[in-house]
């Protein structure tokens, strides 16, 4: 791997919100339906994403989300696609990730179908969004990520990667998605651990994260705790 390359902000550091932070806070039902949704994003993450997908909106092309799971951060991209005429998009095949499944830290057996013995989501994802009002604004793609983004071919204005937290995984997603962003949209990255006691968590997602600023093709906006907000200033990926 090339050696790390120094972020423009510390990654240990909180970003300092932008002007414009306030104007872009979610509306106080918006924040209640994202609390209560299942999912694990915190809120501190939560509002960091909103202020991106705020700013990504007013380049006018649609909002992608990686990793869907039950619609928690799914509520906060439609609802800034909402504000800016524009569409949320969310990819995920509803089986759950690696530390999703049955008898690891991460599983919830509510996700499970008892018919058939397997996790699915999708029911809970749209739960979710039919209580936040939010339906008529996403379009939810079920299946695996990189078999969606084979088919996709259009500019992106925002890409959030928040799928499988594997090397495999986490890279499918970036080479599939990373090169649709479009120039002055943002690329957003979830559970950026550097900690390598972090491995199964988030060192994949770290590993992207460095490959992204790597290339020359990103740079770095924001940092709030483990999540990266990243600009595409240059061409690649």
């Amino acid at each position: 791997m090339a050696a790390e390359p120094t972020p423009q902000a510390p990654a240990q550091a909180h970003a300092q919100a932008p002007a414009s932070a306030s104007a872009s806070a979610p509306k106080p039902d918006v924040l209640a339906a994202f609390e209560a949704a299942k999912g694990f994003m915190p809120v501190s993450e939560g509002l960091a994403l909103y202020t991106a997908a705020v700013e990504a909106g007013r380049l006018g092309l649609p909002l992608l989300e990686v990793g869907t799971y039950c619609g928690r951060s799914t509520i906060l991209l439609a609802d800034a696609a909402r504000a800016a005429g524009v569409t949320a998009v969310t990819v995920d095949h509803h089986r759950g990730s690696e530390e999703q499944q049955p008898g690891w830290e991460y599983h919830d057996p509510e996700t499970v179908d008892p018919e058939i013995g397997r996790m699915d989501t999708l029911p809970l994802f749209r739960r979710t969004l039919h209580k936040a009002g939010l339906e008529d604004h996403v379009i939810a793609l079920v299946g695996r990520s990189p078999q969606a983004a084979r088919l996709w071919s259009s500019p992106l204005g925002l890409v959030f990667i928040d799928g499988g937290h594997t090397d495999e995984h986490a890279t499918a997603d970036y080479e599939g998605w990373a090169p649709h962003v479009a120039e002055g949209g943002l690329l957003v990255i979830h559970d950026v651990f550097p900690d390598p006691a972090d491995e199964f968590t988030g060192q994949a997602p770290y590993r992207v994260y460095l490959r992204a600023l790597e290339s020359g093709a990103f740079t770095e906006v924001s940092v709030t705790d483990s999540l990266r907000v990243l600009c595409r200033t240059g061409h690649g990926s």
